[in-house]
C-alpha cells in the first residue's frame, strides 16, 4: 500500500488519538493533517482537569511544537483556523473507565469515530508500578471497551511499547494472544494478580504509615523494579 492510498484512508474520517502529547503521537498528528487536510475531525484525548486545560495542552504542547512548522508554512495565515476546524481536544484519562469522560460524551463520541489510534503508554522503565499497569494494561483495556461501542469503527491501531517483540528480529507478523500468554512459551502473566498486588501493597502502606505520598511513590517504584526483575529472571529460566 503506497502513501497516497494510506492518506486516502483518512479522508472524511473522524479519528481518535491517544498519546498525542508523546513523540510518536505528535508526528502522527502532523502527518495526518499535512498529507490529508480533508480529514473530517481528529479527537485528541489528553490528561487535563477540564476542556480549557485540554485545549491549552493541545495548542501549546503539541501543535506549538516546531514539528508543525512545515504545516504552518503550508497553511499560511489560515493555520490556526485550520487547526481549530480539524482538532477537537478531549479532557480525559486513558487510565480511567470511559477514558475519564462523561457517559453522555462517550455516547456522542462513539457515534462519530471511524478510526482509533491508541498510542498512550509509558516507556519509562523506572515508572511507578501502579502507573505502568494503569497506563499500559488498564488503559489498553479501556480503549478497547470504548472501541466496542463505536458502530462505525473501521480501524483500530494499537501502538505497542518498547520491547513488545522481545529480542526477535526481522519481519514479525501479528498474531492473537490469549490472556496471560507471553512471548516465551511456558510463561504466564496474570495482570489481575499484579493489580491485586499493587492494591495490597498500598493498603499495607496506608495502614502502617498513613497517607504518605512520598513513601507510596518510592515503594511503587521499588515494586516496579522488583516485578520487572522477576519477569526477566523467569524468561531467562525458560531459555536455559
Amino acid at each position: 500500500m503506497d502513501a497516497a492510498t494510506i492518506a486516502d484512508c483518512f479522508k472524511d474520517k473522524s479519528i481518535l488519538i491517544t498519546g498525542s502529547t508523546g513523540y510518536i503521537g505528535k508526528i502522527l498528528l502532523e502527518k495526518i493533517l499535512r498529507v490529508q487536510p480533508d480529514v473530517k475531525k481528529v479527537f485528541l484525548l489528553v490528561r487535563a482537569a477540564d476542556m480549557s486545560v485540554a485545549e491549552e495542552r493541545v495548542f501549546n504542547e503539541i501543535v506549538g511544537n516546531e514539528l508543525f512548522d512545515t504545516l504552518r508554512e503550508k497553511c499560511g495565515p489560515s493555520f490556526h483556523r485550520f487547526l481549530r476546524e480539524k482538532i477537537s481536544p478531549l479532557a480525559g484519562d486513558i487510565m480511567e473507565e470511559n477514558l475519564g469522560l462523561e457517559s453522555s460524551k462517550i455516547s456522542e463520541l462513539s457515534q462519530q469515530i471511524d478510526i482509533i489510534v491508541n498510542g498512550a503508554a509509558t516507556t519509562n522503565f523506572y515508572e511507578r508500578y501502579d502507573v505502568a499497569l494503569a497506563s499500559n494494561s488498564l488503559g489498553t483495556k479501556y480503549i478497547c471497551k470504548f472501541a466496542e461501542k463505536c458502530p462505525n469503527l473501521k480501524m483500530f491501531l494499537h501502538v505497542s511499547t518498547a520491547y513488545v517483540a522481545g529480542e526477535q528480529q526481522g519481519l514479525l507478523l501479528e498474531k492473537p494472544f490469549r490472556f496471560g500468554e507471553t512471548l516465551k512459551e511456558g510463561c504466564h502473566l496474570d495482570i489481575d494478580a499484579e493489580l491485586k498486588l499493587v492494591d495490597s501493597v498500598k493498603a499495607e502502606l496506608a495502614h502502617s504509615s498513613g497517607n504518605s505520598k512520598h513513601l507510596e511513590r518510592k515503594t511503587m517504584k521499588k515494586l516496579g523494579l522488583k516485578r520487572f526483575s522477576n519477569i526477566i529472571l523467569l524468561a531467562l529460566k525458560q531459555i536455559i
